[in-house]
């Protein structure tokens, strides 16, 4: 038996799922997106890129935070029983089985549609006189003086390359002695676009700004023999964590700060080159990097987030990015609601579910707020931000008109880190409270909270949600937020801020499950409840959506419960880790995983209760970080009709077709097959049209 015929059988008789090699399944799942032919050659590249985009983080992140065990020889065992070595290995045979399926698809599939979809991308040789004559204007004008050539020899030490950043490694000759040679390094402009864009008739031209500097790399190297350039663009370890941290630091931002500068100069991961690239310059690099022969990923083109600028060409986007539908108002809320969002939400509580609702309503929400004489104070968690946000404009406003504004910023949102400095420091000029994270935690949780003196007494009103205050991706990520003025909600919410702002511990919350803290216990206890009932002969069952399942606590419990009989349904976008469909283990588990034109974000946790259904939404993951290392909250969804729009969303997924794929015991998914003839049921369509008597009909589990 082979070696990876051994591995195969270690890893199949493991009862968990290895994170890492889940992870890069939903990258496959990601990459059949663009697969489809019913999709538009844009909206085909956009998959594409995502996939790029989400290796990339795999790399820096999951990656280099192994790399954090195989650099100082620390044990470190997967949940499939590999070690940390033949791990590596193994994890490395699977990013390259992607990476080469990626590239086949593209350069085979793909890239032949680019003519007939009115555009390509081409090389200076393809262009015509007048065409080259632009290019290499643009490279005299523009590119030229921003070009460093970085030369490595006995008297220059080797240059410190930046993080995801396309280089040139060129290779000259020198007369100095036979047969020598010097290496130099030139870095490709960040704020410059990937490609050079050229009008040709009913075309439009992308020629890559590699290859135009490449062209004219003479005029770097004026009377120097250039033997060879070769691009290349290296993966640096971006994984570091927060526990060196304590109270008594003096600036936590300024600690922040020192560990994005480490970020950028971190140990090398990965190295991608494009085809035929200098033995030479790859075997210097191999050196000065320490990596080995499956370290290196060799593509004929590199880097294809860069096709975002192709897809956001206005011209193509008009032609082939269909337009996104229309927000539809929210189930049960009257027409204008909006305008006086206070007087609505005094006797009415509102879900609202993104993107096939707006977000509008919370954003007057805080807009009516900022200007309200009646406010007397906001607070608000805040992890990601849109470009430009018009919760930054409300909350800026709120501080001039005296308004009482507290804000955490979690300034350990990974890549989100420095904006979120930045944002927080301008709210900070303007009077407002910033709290920037706490420092061993990340506050993920996703809370807002307006105060309110009216009459005799004070209201809160609160919003808690599954997704960030972003009004970009709410047009992009499913994501479910509770908006509500009941008191019990308003003193959790309040006592909630008083502890991540303060040093408040509480006792008990009545309607909100937090961590760190008590998160797992208490799911681990609605799991256990379901088991008992189905012992007692009463009606049982269990729906879990989630991003992603890792916590080996709450799987046991799962495996328990479907040992028991309790019928288990889990909805899992990306890592699970979860084995169903084991025989003695997890027979009664059913796991499906939904990738299609939105991102799937929002959690939902269902137990069936016998009959009078605990239903729970909220910013947490079933995984050791989110119960542990993060500030995440859970809100039980109380009103009856609240609640049976959280239980018809579930309904939906787990009727989805069109974008679901089943998990099988090996670890693999498969699509959900559906019967000749018939359409397939596609829920991020079908929200649209979702009507209150649909919800009432909506049913987890028959009785």
């Amino acid at each position: 038996m082979s070696t990876i015929e051994q591995e195969d059988k270690q890893i199949f008789k493991s009862k968990y799922i290895s994170r890492d090699l889940s992870w890069l399944k939903f990258n496959d799942r990601v990459l059949e997106q663009a697969k489809s032919s019913e999709r538009t050659i844009l909206e085909r590249l956009k998959f594409v890129a995502i996939t790029a985009s989400n290796l990339d983080e795999f790399m820096m992140i999951r990656v280099g935070s192994l790399f954090n065990y195989l650099d100082y020889d620390r044990e470190r065992v997967d949940y499939c029983g590999l070690k940390e070595w033949p791990f590596k290995n193994r994890l490395y045979r699977e990013v390259h089985k992607f990476v080469e399926e990626q590239n086949k698809y593209v350069e085979e599939e793909l890239v032949p549609q680019f003519s007939s979809s009115g555009f390509l991308v081409v090389k200076p040789e393809e262009l015509d006189a007048k065409e080259v004559r632009k290019i290499d204007n643009y490279f005299n004008k523009t590119i030229y003086p921003m070009l460093t050539p970085m030369v490595f020899d006995t008297f220059h030490t080797f240059p410190a390359l930046v993080n995801k950043v396309l280089t040139l490694g060129v290779v000259t000759k020198t007369s100095k002695k036979k047969g020598g040679v010097v290496y130099s390094f030139v870095q490709i402009p960040t704020n410059l676009p990937r490609f050079f864009e050229i009008e040709r008739g009913d075309k439009i031209l992308f020629v890559p700004i590699e290859e135009i500097i490449e062209r004219n790399i003479h005029k770097l190297y004026k009377n120097v023999d250039v033997s060879s350039v070769s691009l290349f663009r290296i993966t640096r370890n971006g994984d570091f964590d927060y526990d060196d941290y304590d109270e008594s630091d003096v600036d936590f931002v300024e600690e922040i700060q020192k560990k994005l500068k480490k970020r950028r100069t971190g140990r090398v991961v990965r190295l991608e080159v494009r085809q035929n690239a200098s033995k030479k310059i790859l075997n210097l690099l191999n050196k000065k990097f320490q990596l080995e022969e499956d370290d290196v990923f060799e593509s004929s083109f590199l880097d294809f987030t860069a096709y975002w600028q192709v897809i956001k060409n206005s011209s193509l986007a008009s032609k082939y990015l269909p337009k996104l539908p229309s927000p539809v108002r929210p189930l049960n809320a009257p027409k204008n609601f909006e305008r006086n969002i206070f007087e609505y939400l005094k006797h009415n509580d509102l879900v609202l579910h993104h993107p096939f609702h707006s977000m509008d309503p919370l954003l007057l929400l805080l807009e009516q707020a900022a200007n309200d004489s009646k406010v007397l104070a906001i607070k608000v968690t805040i992890y990601r931000l849109a470009k430009d946000s018009r919760i930054i404009d409300a909350l800026l406003r709120a501080a001039e008109n005296g308004v009482h504004v507290s804000v955490l910023f979690e300034v350990k949102a990974r890549f989100d880190e420095e904006n979120n400095i930045r944002q927080g420091q301008r709210l900070q000029k303007a009077g407002c409270y910033v709290v920037y994270g706490i420092s061993r935690v990340k506050t993920h949780t996703k809370l807002l909270q307006v105060v309110r003196r009216e009459r005799n007494k004070v209201t809160n009103y609160v919003h808690m949600s599954s997704g960030n205050y972003n009004e970009d991706t709410a047009r992009l990520y499913t994501d479910l937020g509770y908006l509500t003025s009941k008191a019990e909600y308003g003193r959790d919410v309040a006592e909630f801020f008083n502890v991540i702002t303060g040093h408040s511990q509480p006792s008990r919350y009545r309607k909100l499950i937090t961590t760190p803290g008590d998160m797992r216990k208490k799911l681990i206890s609605l799991i256990r409840a379901e088991v008992r009932n189905k012992k007692a002969g009463q009606s049982a069952g269990i729906v879990l959506k989630a991003n992603s399942l890792e916590d080996s606590a709450v799987i046991d419990e799962l495996y328990k419960a479907s040992r028991a009989g309790v019928e288990v349904k889990l909805i899992v976008r990306g890592i699970c880790c979860l084995r169903p469909g084991r025989k003695r283990m997890s027979e009664n588990i059913f796991v499906k995983s939904i990738v299609g034109d939105y991102l799937e974000h929002s959690r939902i946790y269902y137990f069936h209760n016998n009959g009078d259904p605990k239903v729970y939404g909220g910013s947490a993951d079933i995984m050791v970080r989110s119960f542990d290392k993060r500030i995440e909250s859970l809100f039980l969804v109380d009103g009856q009709f609240e609640r049976q729009q959280f239980i018809s969303i579930l309904d939906y997924n787990l009727k989805d077709e069109k974008n679901s794929f089943v998990l099988q015991e090996d670890g693999s998914y498969l699509p959900v097959q559906v019967e000749e003839g018939q359409k397939p049921f596609d829920l991020h369509k079908e929200f649209f049209n979702l009507t209150e008597e649909k919800v009432k009909e909506a049913c987890l589990f028959a009785e």
